[in-house]
């Protein structure tokens, strides 16, 4: 054997050992999996739902919802080791949905959407039947993380504006139809992250837009973050999203959190938070300034009006 080729045997062997270009693998968590599934109802086909929490995990302080785009089987989410790493660093559940409509012309419009018809009341029974099958009685009134892509996140939307009370916060995704405009000023006070992408269709940014303005005006504690590269995708959203709920989950959460009696989400102050102006990418600490009558942001903390500003700039997040 020449010396050439033995070399080459030793790179391609410690290539795949990964010593020369490692590669990160994610190792599985173990948990625990319970299912449910609803009959169909006024708004909807089919309503089934995935729970996933890791072992020996004490009293749970929370559970992220997890929603892919239209008619799309969310469940398999929870399987995802980025999640499940979230969860567990946050003593949190996850459950993944899986929402289809009945037959109808016009396909584009997610009905199940319409959470406060019926899809809504399918996922909390489908938490308090998770409640009594895992024996964390907390999850039956645990408060919630929304995440989904585009008809997720306009389940997202109507979740809030339904039930503002359970839900710690919220992410919209480039999703294009909802059923409510100006939501209450509970919704209002419900943390969120609004994306769109800046490649996708202009009617799904132009709607998320306008959902923005008018809640926005009336001082709703969101943000609206534009990737500026992306398509109807989820791109950087997901990223940005775990760096936002990390950091709203401590302002939010009670000092019992766990408790199996539903307890109240601590208020956000919006003069605690940052701005982001929407033109320049440029963000500047509330404090006691006035609250500009032109389009801004509200970012809760500085980490995260700083991952805004490198989002919306198309730069790479802060460490």
């Amino acid at each position: 054997m020449t010396v050439i080729k033995f070399n080459i045997i030793i790179i391609l062997c410690l290539v795949y050992a990964g010593v020369l270009f490692p590669v990160e693998h994610s190792q599985p968590i173990r948990g625990v999996t319970f299912e449910y599934s609803a009959p169909p109802g006024a708004n909807y086909d089919k309503a089934e739902f995935r729970l996933w929490y890791a072992n020996n995990t004490g009293p749970l302080h929370g559970t992220i919802i997890l929603l892919t785009g239209s008619n799309g089987d969310g469940r398999p989410m929870v399987e995802d080791s980025v999640w499940q790493t979230f969860a567990v660093q946050h003593t949190l559940a996850l459950v993944g949905c899986y929402f289809t409509d009945k037959p109808h012309e016009q396909g584009f419009i997610e009905e199940y959407a319409d959470v406060s018809q019926g899809s809504g009341q399918a996922l909390l029974d489908a938490l308090t039947s998770f409640a009594k099958q895992s024996g964390h009685v907390e999850l039956a009134t645990a408060p919630l993380l929304l995440w989904g892509m585009s008809a997720g996140g306009e389940f997202n939307y109507e979740f809030v504006a339904w039930q503002p009370e359970r839900v710690i916060a919220f992410v919209v995704n480039k999703g294009g139809i909802y059923y409510s405009a100006l939501l209450s000023k509970a919704a209002r006070n419900v943390p969120g992250m609004l994306f769109i992408g800046g490649k996708d269709i202009e009617f799904r940014n132009d709607t998320i837009k306008g959902l923005f303005a008018i809640n926005r005006r009336a001082g709703a504690l969101w943000a609206l973050a534009q990737e500026p590269e992306a398509g109807h995708e989820i791109s950087r959203s997901l990223e940005m999203s775990l760096i936002f709920f990390a950091e709203v989950l401590p302002l939010r959460l009670s000092a019992n959190a766990g408790s199996s009696e539903a307890l109240p989400l601590r208020a956000i102050d919006q003069k605690s938070g940052y701005l982001g102006d929407l033109k320049t990418g440029m963000i500047t600490e509330i404090g006691d300034n006035e609250i500009p009558n032109h389009p801004t942001t509200w970012l809760p903390t500085e980490r995260i009006a700083k991952a805004w500003q490198a989002l919306v700039t198309d730069q790479p997040f802060p460490k």
